[in-house]
């Protein structure tokens, strides 16, 4: 994954295409010029849309990617703690590990304690564990803690359309 800034100068166009993406990632290149036009005045064919978001998808501008639905798999929020007397030699083979594994859907380091954190998923609680186990197997000289929580009730699993008015550098804070 990375993490350089596209290097993109946001049109109206573009903040609405990527609003209306995010609200339905299926509209057709033909609905989002119809939608610009009728609903933003904004007349443009369905080829320039299309051609808008293949510039963007390539500049990094947005990632797609295939979620499935909360409800089939076992969400958790993992966080590693380090012990520093391993630390300098094993702790890429641990971050590859944690990064590249089926399982992990989001990976970040957060600060205040220098953290490693994940959400990752599992068909089950048993999966969840052995994959703890085998990680500790595996990494165990470089980690003092492994902290799971288990997420549960998902209420909210998307994007709203309306962040993306915020890419024009002019933030309204609204309720």
């Amino acid at each position: 994954m990375n993490g350089d800034t596209p290097d993109w100068e946001f049109t109206e166009r573009d903040v609405t295409i990527l609003r209306e993406l995010s609200a339905d990632p299926q509209r057709s290149s033909r609905e989002l010029a119809d939608i610009l036009e009728s609903e933003y005045d904004i007349d443009v064919s369905h080829v320039t849309v299309s051609e808008s978001i293949r510039k963007m998808r390539d500049e990094g501008v947005f990632r797609e990617a295939i979620i499935p639905n909360e409800s089939l798999f076992n969400f958790a929020l993992f966080e590693f703690k380090f012990n520093p007397e391993h630390f300098a030699d094993s702790w890429h083979d641990a971050m590859v590990s944690i990064r590249d594994d089926r399982h992990t859907l989001f990976y970040f380091l957060s600060d205040g304690e220098y953290q490693w954190k994940s959400v990752m998923m599992f068909p089950s609680r048993t999966a969840e564990s052995r994959w703890i186990h085998d990680f500790y197997k595996d990494h165990g000289e470089v980690v003092l803690n492994v902290r799971n929580s288990v997420v549960h009730n998902v209420l909210k699993f998307r994007t709203d359309p309306e962040m993306y008015t915020e890419l024009d550098g002019e933030t309204t804070l609204e309720p």
